[in-house]
């Protein structure tokens, strides 16, 4: 996410690429994921749990601002800071739909997709929207809680668990969207979520239930191993690779592969976004600084228009929004298709 209005999810600081790759720098999260804990039989407190509900829901009232389902909420996609609060990760199925619009595809992990998912794609219903993600919390909340899933036939909620949060977990596993609850304000209806300063859950004020432990690697790193072993294009290799490919495309045999490599990577390279939050960061700041200037001396602001102060380095040009190297259009059609 390129902006900063939601501290839920995590950010992107910049964006780039070359004639390879797209790359993407992102806030560094050690605290590992929901998931990785539950594999550690980390037995989180209905506190612990109840702060990732509230992060999780200010996650999603910001994408529904933004008009964006995620559609992969599940464990995987929850990872934790150092101090212990949960940041909402994984775009790569996210859709943005307008007024009005459903979504019809088949995505999503399929013990977490809401029944109207499956429905739409196998009954040609007419499609879901924005609810879903909320059936999709509802389903992880049941698990971190739990630690496994329900049944698809019946949900059994523990004797233990307090009543007002087994009302809180029905109305979000609720089968019918309509009468789900999918909002921001209706969570805060909540019997269970009566006594939570919705302030500082935004501002990260309220004390996390569970702190990773700082000295330790909290992920799997036979996973990772297994990466960097089977990755078949290395990064540590491109150069040689790129260098090869070059000699390769010089032949005759390649040119007409090239131009179909070339069209098809046409449309990613033109919709891909150079982003730079530090740059980004000061011009708002410069503009804000600027807007607290104006009622200044008129004289010293006449001064400055005609040439500034000796001192005053020029601000280089920033940086296009869009990259102008050519990289995929006949993969997709065109670019709303994908």
């Amino acid at each position: 996410m390129t902006s900063d209005d939601q501290k839920s999810d995590f950010h992107v600081w910049y964006s780039f690429q070359d004639e390879e790759d797209m790359f993407m720098v992102v806030d560094l999260l050690l605290g590992g994921d929901l998931r990785y804990h539950l594999q550690q039989n980390v037995p989180f407190t209905e506190e612990a749990v109840k702060l990732y509900l509230c992060e999780m829901t200010l996650a999603l009232d910001y994408l529904q601002s933004q008009h964006i389902i995620h559609r992969d909420i599940k464990p995987d996609n929850i990872l934790l800071d150092e101090q212990g609060h949960a940041h909402l990760t994984d775009f790569n199925i996210a859709t943005i739909i307008k007024d009005g619009e459903r979504a019809t595809a088949l995505a999503g992990t399929k013990p977490y997709m809401a029944p109207e998912i499956f429905q739409s794609f196998v009954s040609g219903g007419t499609g879901y929207a924005l609810e879903v993600d909320w059936w999709s919390l509802g389903v992880t909340i049941f698990e971190v809680l739990r630690g496994w899933l329900f049944s698809t036939v019946s949900v059994q909620y523990s004797s233990a668990w307090h009543k007002d949060l087994v009302s809180l977990l029905r109305k979000l596993l609720t089968v019918n969207p309509e009468h789900r609850f999918c909002s921001l304000a209706q969570m805060q209806t909540a019997p269970y979520l009566s006594d939570v300063s919705w302030d500082d859950v935004y501002e990260k004020k309220m004390e996390p239930g569970f702190v990773p432990n700082k000295g330790r690697l909290h992920c799997d790193p036979t996973f990772e191993l297994e990466e960097m072993i089977l990755e078949s294009r290395p990064l540590h290799k491109k150069k040689k690779r790129l260098a090869k490919n070059r000699s390769r495309d010089n032949s005759k045999d390649s040119q007409s592969e090239n131009e179909y490599l070339q069209e098809c990577l046409e449309v990613v390279q033109q919709e891909f976004m150079i982003f730079n939050r530090e740059k980004l960061k000061r011009r708002q700041e410069e503009g804000a600084d600027g807007d607290g200037d104006g009622d200044g001396d008129p004289d010293a602001d006449e001064a400055e228009a005609e040439g500034g102060t000796e001192d005053e380095e020029t601000e280089p040009e920033p940086e296009p929004e869009t990259s102008k190297l050519s990289m995929c259009g006949s993969v997709c059609s065109s670019p709303g298709s994908c």
